[in-house]
């Protein structure tokens, strides 16, 4: 199964989100953070993402006759590369587009249900804009939000830190070529 097969599905990216930041967590940790997903599925998607390579094991102990294991995050494996991405046809953006936002829910979902969820104090935000953009400013947009972001996806759990789900968005709608003149009506 490639890196797209892997993470193109709700129960697994939830897992990748839960092990970013350098973590190492049990299959029984993550239950905890999943509530919502039975544990059944939980130990399914682990060793799915385990024997994929995305998930590796850095520590085994018994605990009630049982073997647990503790996993890490390979960030360099937990990616969709560009050619995956030029590869993937219009159904395969769809499915992959529908796991991102079914993860977003579930996660939102649990947030939510969470003792002391406060979304104002949080800084809960879901604001959408419709922005228009020739190509060069789009270009530049992203070059900015990637300024902002990538150097704090490498931050680590610490003192004071909560961890947050970022999910950015960006694609065209209506009509893409915004030269178009309106249509006149001649009829009077």
């Amino acid at each position: 199964m490639d890196s797209m097969e892997l993470l193109a599905h709700p129960v697994r990216l939830r897992i990748v989100h839960a092990m970013s930041g350098g973590q190492t967590l049990t299959t029984a940790q993550l239950c905890a953070r999943m509530p919502d997903v039975s544990k059944a599925t939980v130990y399914r998607h682990v060793e799915l993402l385990a024997t994929g390579g995305i998930l590796e094991v850095v520590g085994e102990q018994r605990v009630r006759g049982a073997v647990e294991r503790r996993y890490r995050l390979r960030r360099e494996r937990a990616v969709i590369d560009a050619d995956q991405v030029a590869s993937a046809s219009p159904e395969d953006h769809r499915g992959i587009f529908t796991a991102a936002m079914a993860t977003l829910l579930a996660e939102f979902n649990t947030y939510l249900d969470h003792n002391g969820a406060d979304p104002t104090k949080d800084l809960v935000g879901y604001r959408q804009h419709a922005i228009w953009l020739d190509p060069e400013e789009l270009a530049g947009l992203i070059t900015d939000l990637r300024a902002a972001i990538v150097p704090r996806i490498k931050n680590k759990p610490g003192q004071g830190r909560s961890q947050y789900l970022l999910s950015p968005i960006l694609f065209p709608i209506g009509d893409s070529d915004a030269t178009v003149a309106p249509k006149r009506d001649n009829s009077g």
